[in-house]
């Protein structure tokens, strides 16, 4: 048995996003009936990375993880088919954020106030767009400063809800903050 789908939301990503914040919420959207479309630089295949600190480490490790292929380059989106965004972790908001198609389509969703989350590092890309000035949010601890530089509010929590935003730190949080994105996209699916 098959889900109607409801509508469509946006995963951004770029070589080295970080694979369990990605496929986590690419499949639970599955689930819930909207359809994933995978966006980034360029329409190809892209290399996604694990990121763990381990036992004996203080900074994070990476590994190759899966491969995941861009349905659609930045500059392809017409953002008006689409019910809301996410903002993937791992070291590609990093590279990304100065697209200048990505900018547009951030601050898009942010004016429009659309559904959107971000985990992880995610949070570079939303913060080189200047759309997180007085907005709370999580994100991993190291972009504390990315976030607040920009005039975000650091909150070390696994969910962080700030109107149409919502937020988490790491994959760690998938479980917490992807269902609460879910359900505002189901309700943007309703206007």
């Amino acid at each position: 048995m098959t889900n109607k789908v409801i509508g469509k939301a946006l995963i951004v990503i770029g070589d080295a996003t970080e694979t369990v914040d990605t496929l986590y919420p690419y499949y639970r959207l599955q689930e819930a009936g909207i359809e994933p479309v995978v966006i980034a630089p360029e329409k190809r295949l892209y290399q996604m990375v694990m990121h763990e600190v381990r036992p004996g480490w203080t900074i994070t490790r990476e590994w190759e993880g899966y491969q995941l292929a861009a349905d659609l380059a930045f500059s392809e989106v017409n953002p008006e088919d689409y019910l809301g965004i996410l903002f993937s972790g791992g070291r590609a908001p990093e590279y990304i954020r100065e697209d200048p198609d990505l900018i547009q389509l951030t601050r898009w969703f942010f004016e429009r106030n659309k559904p959107i989350a971000s985990v992880c590092h995610g949070v570079e890309i939303p913060a080189r767009a200047d759309c997180v000035k007085g907005r709370r949010m999580a994100t991993v601890a190291k972009c504390q400063f990315d976030l607040e530089i920009c005039g975000g509010i650091y909150v070390n929590e696994a969910c962080v809800i700030d109107g149409n935003l919502v937020s988490g730190r790491t994959f760690h949080d998938n479980g917490h903050y992807v269902g609460p994105w879910i359900k505002m996209l189901e309700e943007e699916a309703k206007k």
